[in-house]
């Protein structure tokens, strides 16, 4: 349907969705920075599934800070990459790496308790969802159509044709 209006199709819906996902990760971001009671904690300590001895580990000292600092850089990273469309595949990889801890840490499967997270899922969460749409901006990178990295492309193009 949208491929069928004039002027919108892919590389749109894809830049689209890479502004609006990255809204939503420098906004996580800056909201855990600004708030000096933020800790993951909560998050760690409940995880389930296979992983969670590794995750309620990181919940102790001296892991629980750095991870907290880690936390709130990732996110902030890839909200900047993302919603100013520069280094885009370092932001994507970052969000998969995020998003995957995310998800391990407190897995929809069936059998365990839906701890610490909203709603109730059966394998496919948000978390899982959003992950799946940054391999998509992996893959198709948006910066060059709109963001920063276009800009700096056409300085390149600019700067060569003026050598010549």
């Amino acid at each position: 349907m949208f491929g069928t209006i004039k002027n919108w199709g892919l590389k749109e819906s894809i830049t689209l969705l890479r502004i609006l996902i990255g809204w939503h990760f420098l906004y996580e971001g800056i909201i855990k920075m600004y708030n000096p009671e933020w800790t993951s904690f909560g998050y760690l300590a409940t995880a389930q599934g296979p992983f969670s001895s590794i995750f309620t580990a990181l919940a102790n000292e001296p892991y629980i800070g750095g991870a907290d600092i880690l936390n709130k850089f990732a996110l902030v990273f890839v909200g900047i990459t993302f919603l100013l469309g520069i280094f885009e595949k370092a932001g994507a990889i970052a969000a998969i790496g995020l998003l995957l801890l995310y998800y391990l840490a407190h897995p929809p499967f069936p059998g365990l308790d839906q701890i610490k997270v909203e709603g109730a899922y059966w394998f496919v969460n948000k978390n899982l969802i959003e992950l799946v749409a940054c391999m998509v901006i992996y893959q198709f990178p948006t910066g060059k159509y709109f963001g920063l990295q276009y800009l700096f492309d056409r300085k390149k193009e600019t700067t060569k044709s003026e050598a010549l």
